[in-house]
């Protein structure tokens, strides 16, 4: 058996404060792609890679692109972000444990993806189907909406934010995340706009990670 020895202490000692220097951090950048999309940066490594297309010719729902470009501070387009999503299917049922609603899952759709931005022209697209409305806490429903998480150089943490459908306006009105934005002009920042490009429906955001100089808001940001 082993065997400690405990000497008190004396009540007049005293002892120099011990400093612990701050662990070394990075951002997630610009090393991003290599980790999480290989391919985009000229690494074919995984059989199955992670992509932009959420949809199959079985998934249920009305189909939809959804594009945006990311903007620093400066105005400048963020030219190497990754962005995921995450949303609900057509029946507004995530497929996920934790979503215990009584709605069926469409074993054609994930509804997880991940793109990242033109290195040129720093746009990003998704293929996906436009959700429904799942219920909230309090069994509140939400507006049809997609989740949206933001990697890239400069960034210590991913960036959260909801991408909202501009002609659900009524839908918008009532939901409880995007009601609780305080100021009307900041909740316009997660408002996609619909419009159709060679037969195809489009929802286009920009996402802007401070204000910029052409007046541009910051985008809101959440939590999680």
């Amino acid at each position: 058996m082993s065997r400690f020895t405990f000497s008190p202490i004396s009540p007049s000692a005293s002892f120099a404060p011990v400093r612990f220097p701050e662990t070394a951090s990075q951002t997630a950048g610009p090393y991003v792609h290599i980790g999480l999309a290989p391919k985009q940066a000229g690494f074919d490594i995984f059989e199955n890679n992670f992509g932009p297309v959420l949809v199959s010719p079985q998934t249920r729902g009305e189909r939809i692109a959804i594009e945006g470009r990311v903007f620093d501070g400066s105005g400048s387009l963020v030219r190497d972000v990754l962005v995921e999503i995450w949303q609900a299917n057509a029946e507004g049922k995530y497929a996920h444990p934790g979503d215990v609603q009584d709605r069926p899952l469409d074993p054609a759709f994930r509804g997880w993806g991940r793109a990242c931005a033109n290195f040129d022209t720093g746009a990003f697209r998704f293929e996906t189907i436009k959700p429904g409305r799942a219920v909230g806490a309090g069994g509140v429903p939400q507006a049809p909406h997609v989740c949206l998480a933001l990697f890239a150089r400069g960034i210590n943490a991913g960036l959260h934010t909801r991408l909202y459908f501009g002609d659900e306006a009524e839908a918008n009105q009532g939901d409880p995340v995007l009601t609780g934005i305080e100021w009307a002009v900041r909740r316009q920042t997660l408002i996609a706009q619909r419009s159709e490009r060679a037969g195809a429906i489009v929802y286009s955001l920009d996402i802007r990670l401070q204000d910029t100089p052409d007046g541009g808001r910051e985008t809101v940001f959440f939590d999680i």
